[in-house]
């Protein structure tokens, strides 16, 4: 293969008429002059951190989508379907990924379960994390959620953490509003942890870049830190990587880091600095085998016709390891998948949703648009024949979490404000980390109805206003769907109208923001199938005061 066109080096931002000479998935030369011609050619980008499960699609389904969005490669943590099958889980997703013209790097999840204070559906030991290096199934160490656990000096958190250090392997970290002398101390030459993708400030990240951290800046469908930390881009281009972190199907197809490269270039980012975070930073950090341009690279590039607009409509051509994969219409042919799972729940009725009054006042969790951080309120309970009910006129909703691996577990139910929902239920079995079902409703009937429905697909989402039903349905592992990407694209927008139009919601993304209300790891309130849990007190409490 030769293609001529004017060469983006990564490293400089600089453009030079060129043509590659591809050989057996490598550029074998670089030819400078001729030219200038009409498009350009630079590497593809990575996703510095991402959760392939968020978007409900098995890897290769993701790699379809991602590809047509300018990537080449993801820096990849399982842990999501970890929590639900172990090892097996992260397997799967290596074997589904096997063979797929495109770089999927795993990591070894060192947090599964996140917390000891939720039912997760398997464990990750020390043992296994060894065993998933010693294999080469894992190239690092994924996110280390579990901060109090490293700075109390958990043994077993710890081993993990040394397993990665002996074999030289990046350590990412998570470590939300964290700083000062603790910061220091989780990013210490000690621990080995070297990304944070949690900042929300630039005042945060800055003092972690102090500690010693890289920032991965992310923009996810939930989490939408770009607009607070762009200015590292100008400040430490150097020490800045870009992320999803997690990101819905419908927010996929319609763009993924090239969007976060197109608001950069909008807000007058050198180009240099922005591959640099892209495409550079990434590689080196990791030790991605991601082509940057470079003779005897892996031939990894897209090909556009603007250096100015990376979205869809002007991405020409995308090459992964010599292989077209996209040159208008996609290249990576569906193909079936297996679909393990772990999920037991029984059926519920509206009595299991329901709270005595017990207290004048009662701790509300408040979700953020745009955040994965959550509010804790105290507010005065609407009360009806002793009961403490849901009052959408009051935007105080109802949100249970039932345990999926244990059929005769308590459904735990606490309050919420921020979804807005008007009538209705939304429900999920994606709920971080530990995915058991998640629901927020106006009423206790909804609830059930909502909930029945994704235990009736054995995962899924579901969102109903009493009488008209929507689902999406997740048999592997109620994380994903096997369907192709665009079929699945379709039913979650179909879902997203309706929880947004028809029940009312005023989150931008609120499955996406559902699917957090149970990550205990993020502060402040928030809901797991044991009751409600304070981040900063690192407990559970009690709903009524």
């Amino acid at each position: 293969m030769e293609i001529s066109a004017n060469l983006v080096s990564p490293f400089t931002g600089e453009q030079q008429p060129g043509t590659l000479l591809v050989e057996d998935g490598r550029i074998a030369a670089i030819t400078r002059g001729a030219g200038p011609f009409s498009t350009f050619i630079l590497p593809g980008f990575i996703d510095a951190h991402v959760h392939i499960e968020s978007p409900m699609l098995v890897p290769r389904s993701f790699a379809r989508l991602a590809v047509a969005q300018g990537t080449v490669a993801t820096v990849s943590d399982p842990h999501e379907i970890a929590n639900v099958l172990g090892v097996a889980g992260v397997r799967y997703m290596a074997e589904n990924a096997r063979g797929v013209p495109f770089t999927f790097w795993w990591g070894a999840p060192p947090c599964v379960p996140a917390t000891a204070f939720e039912t997760a559906g398997a464990a990750v030991t020390a043992a296994d994390v060894e065993a998933l290096f010693a294999r080469g199934e894992c190239k690092y160490l994924s996110e280390v959620m579990n901060f109090p656990g490293v700075l109390a000096g958990d043994a077993a958190l710890l081993a993990k953490l040394a397993a990665a250090r002996r074999r030289h392997l990046p350590i990412d970290g998570h470590a939300p509003a964290l700083s000062g002398q603790a910061a220091a101390r989780y990013f210490s030459a000690e621990t080995g942890i070297r990304t944070d993708h949690e900042c929300v400030a630039m005042e945060e990240a800055l003092d972690k870049i102090r500690c010693g951290a890289h920032i991965l800046i992310r923009e996810g469908s939930a989490a939408k830190n770009f607009d607070a930390l762009r200015g590292l881009l100008v400040t430490h281009p150097q020490r800045v990587m870009l992320c999803s972190d997690d990101k819905h199907p419908d927010d996929l197809a319609l763009g993924h880091i090239n969007l976060l490269v197109n608001r950069a270039l909008a807000a007058a980012i050198p180009l240099k600095n922005i591959l640099r975070a892209a495409c550079v930073n990434p590689v080196e950090h990791y030790g991605l085998p991601v082509g940057l341009l470079r003779v005897g690279d892996s031939a990894d590039f897209i090909e556009t016709d603007s250096l100015a607009d990376f979205s869809r409509p002007h991405i020409r051509r995308m090459v992964i390891a010599g292989q077209t994969v996209y040159d208008g219409g996609l290249r990576i042919a569906h193909q079936p998948a297996a679909a393990p799972n772990r999920f037991v729940a029984r059926p519920r009725v509206a009595g299991d949703f329901g709270i005595r009054a017990g207290g004048e006042r009662m701790r509300v969790i408040e979700a953020l648009e745009g955040q994965l951080l959550t509010r804790h309120l105290s507010e005065v309970p609407t009360v009806r024949e002793g009961c403490a009910i849901a009052d959408p006129s009051r935007d105080l909703l109802k949100i249970a979490i039932v345990n999926r691996y244990v059929a005769d577990a308590p459904v735990a139910v606490a309050f919420i404000r921020g979804f807005g929902l008007k009538r209705g239920a939304i429900a999920s079995s994606v709920a971080h980390d530990s995915h058991n079902l998640v629901a927020v409703g106006a009423s206790d009937e909804a609830l059930a109805r909502a909930v029945n429905l994704v235990i009736g697909n054995q995962g899924g989402l579901a969102a109903t206003d009493g009488r008209r039903d929507e689902t999406l349905p997740l048999p592997v592992a109620g994380l994903m769907s096997a369907a192709p990407a665009e079929e699945v694209v379709a039913a979650y927008s179909r879902l997203q109208q309706m929880a947004t139009h028809t029940l009312g919601s005023t989150l931008t993304a609120p499955f996406m923001t559902l699917s957090f209300m149970a990550l205990l790891v993020i502060p402040a309130l928030k809901l797991s199938d044991r009751g409600l849990f304070d981040a900063a007190q690192f407990r559970l409490t009690a709903l009524f005061e």
